[in-house]
Formats: C-alpha cells, structure tokens, sequence
C-alpha cells in the first residue's frame, strides 16, 4: 500500500502521500483502542445501528467522527498507490498478464487477513477493511485496463446512485441484510459474523484513488505538481458542497440515516455502513482539501526521512495488523473489551503510537532489504 517513490526529482512530492496516510493512521489507533476498550465507544453511523432516542455526547461523537477519515483515505490511497507502482511498471513495458497476476495475489493476500488474523483475534468471523480493500484490489485487474474517464464515471456514478441498488435490498429498520448482500452493499452485525465494509462502495472509492494515481504520474512526469494540488482542492471543496446539500435536503443519499435536526451532531452523524454519498462525499472531500495543503506545504518545510508521518505513512499494513490484532486479543481473550473509558483509550493510543514507532522503522528496513520476500504483499 506504500507509494513507490522514483529516483527523479520531482518524486519528492509523494511524501505528501505518505503523510496523509501517516495522519489516519494515527487516527485510526486512537478509533480501534475505543473500539476495543472504551465502554462509551459509539459505533452508531449507520441506519441499522442508531435509533432515535440513541443520545450522541459530543466528545465521544467527534472523537469518533474525526476517525471516519481513515478508512475513505486508506482505499483511496490505497488505489492512488498501486496505480502509481503499476502504471510506471507499464511504462518500462513490464507483460500485463505479470501486473494482473501481482494485482492479483496482493489484493488476496490483504482480502484474507480479516477472515483469518483479524477474525481470531476478535473472536468472531469478521470481514471489514482489509477484506474490502484486497476484493477491490483484484477487481482493479480488469478495471485498470479502462480510461481514466471511464474510471472516474464508475467512481462517482456509484457515489450518486449506489443508494438506489442499495435500497431495494436492505432495509436496515427490517433487520440487517442477508451475507451475500452485506458483502456486495450493506452490512450485517451478529454475533458470529460481522460485514460492515460492503465491497462496491469501498470500490468506487479505490477506483477514484487509481483515476488520481494516474493523474499524479502524468504530473510527475511533466514536473508539474500545482495541477494535482489544483485538482484535490477544487474537487475537495466541490465535494464538501455535495455534503452540505445531501445532508440539507435530509432524503436521498443518506443511507436511511437522516438529521433529526439541525445541531452539528446531527449534521455529521452520516452513514459509514454502508457508506451513504454524505459521507463518501465529506471523507473524501476533507482528503482533498488536505492533501492539497500538505502538497503545498511539503516544498516549504522538506521530507524528514524518519519522520513520524513518513514512517508510519510507508508501513501502513505493518502498522494496522500489529495494532489491531494487539488491541483485538487483550480486549477478547484478555477480557478488557469496554473495560475503560475514554481517557483510557487516548493513553492506550499514546502509549501503543510511541511503540510503534521504532517497530515499524525497523518494519521499513527489513523490507526495503528483502524487496523479493513475501513482504511485497503487504
């Protein structure tokens, strides 16, 4: 998932990258600790999980929905990093069939990690980011091979109607979807299964973060990176737009999950399962805006190697399994699930980020020395 850096100049700027994935995942130790410990984690973004008398405090709220950037930002940059490593692969002539079969392999390697690692450290079977990611990743093998105009159609096509598949096949307040549904759009919580990234919607945003890649190479190439910024910015802010005018109307394009009125909560408590076009459209337009700023501001403050955000940025996979699977098996088989409150859990993130830290510089050496091991995968 780490962006390949070329030996040219003007690849400096992917640092840019690296920190925006640095900054969620961040993020995402402080959601997964609650998640795993905070007895007041709220976990109600979607119309089958909140109900109207459900009270949303404001501190647990926002520290959850400051998180919700993490996962629209993993699989866009995710696609906009693979896009990156592949089209450049393309380029020096490299046999398509080898590309597939690597696009392949890696996207089943990380769609196996939820059913298998993530599963038996939280005690159930469990088919959430990972799962997403490595199904939308395979799915990019045939995709790739379609226009960059075709792509982004895809992309915002299902964003503006995927709610229309949706809806003729879950009704979250009848109950949640069957699996196969869960897995393609929905969700589905029980106690022995739990689908909560449906693949199309995580798709169209890995679909746009490829389309982006692709923008982002010709850009290099050319030495010019003010039109990339441009375009995250104004497609940012475009989207934000989109947000504010979904949520105002309060009907279509909320995933069934509507304002009950006009405070700030209710304004951002959107749907996350399945992702509704408020969210895609506000996650995906902060990315925007922020990852322009950071390409702005990169030329004038440089790229520390050791940075924290580089660092993390560059080991991302590393990073999420070693959290993840350490925080799913002290709170299931340790018996500290919602044991703490939250105050606990920013220390447990604290304290696991200050960890991690040298673990996965050591993470980026060993692979950087061993480019052909299993490793590539990852």
């Amino acid at each position: 998932m780490t962006a390949l850096v070329p030996s040219r100049p003007p690849s400096r700027r992917i640092a840019s990258i690296d920190w925006m994935r640095g900054i969620v995942m961040i993020l995402m130790v402080i959601d997964h600790a609650g998640m795993a410990f905070d007895a007041g984690h709220l976990s109600t973004d979607s119309a089958g999980l909140y109900t109207a008398s459900t009270a949303l405090p404001g501190l647990p709220f926002a520290s959850r929905w400051l998180t919700h950037l993490c996962a629209p930002t993993f699989v866009f940059l995710a696609g906009t990093a693979l896009a990156l490593s592949v089209e450049r692969r393309a380029q020096r002539g490299q046999d398509p069939w080898t590309i597939d079969r690597q696009i392949l392999a890696r996207g089943a390697v990380i769609a196996v990690l939820d059913p298998t690692l993530i599963s038996l450290a939280s005690g159930r079977l469990t088919l959430q980011v990972l799962f997403a990611i490595g199904v939308a990743m395979m799915c990019m093998a045939p995709l790739r091979r379609l226009s960059t105009a075709w792509l982004v159609a895809l992309g915002i096509g299902w964003m503006g109607l995927g709610e229309l598949l949706t809806a003729p096949l879950w009704d979250p307040h009848a109950g949640w979807a069957s699996p196969g549904v869960a897995a393609a759009v929905a969700a589905l919580i029980e106690p022995e299964l739990k689908i909560i990234y449906p693949v199309l919607p995580w798709l169209a945003m890995m679909v746009l973060g490829w389309a982006f890649g692709r923008y982002l190479v010709d850009g290099l190439q050319a030495g010019d990176v003010a039109s990339p910024r441009r375009l995250l910015a104004l497609g940012g802010v475009g989207l934000l737009g989109v947000f504010a005018a979904v949520r105002g109307a309060n009907g279509y394009g909320n995933m069934f999950l509507l304002r009950l009125d006009g405070s700030w909560v209710q304004w951002l408590h959107v749907s996350k399962y399945p992702p509704s076009l408020s969210f895609t459209a506000l996650e995906l337009g902060l990315l925007g805006v922020c990852l322009a700023a950071l390409i702005a501001l990169e030329p004038r403050i440089g790229v520390r190697r050791n940075g924290p955000l580089l660092v993390f940025g560059q080991t991302a996979m590393f990073f999420y399994l070693a959290h993840r699977l350490v925080f799913e098996t002290a709170a299931t088989w340790f018996g500290l699930r919602g044991g703490w409150g939250l105050g606990e859990s920013y220390a447990v993130s604290a304290v696991s980020l200050v960890l991690l830290y040298p673990a996965c510089r050591w993470y980026r050496t060993f692979k950087q020395a061993h480019p052909d091991s299993f490793l590539r995968y990852f």
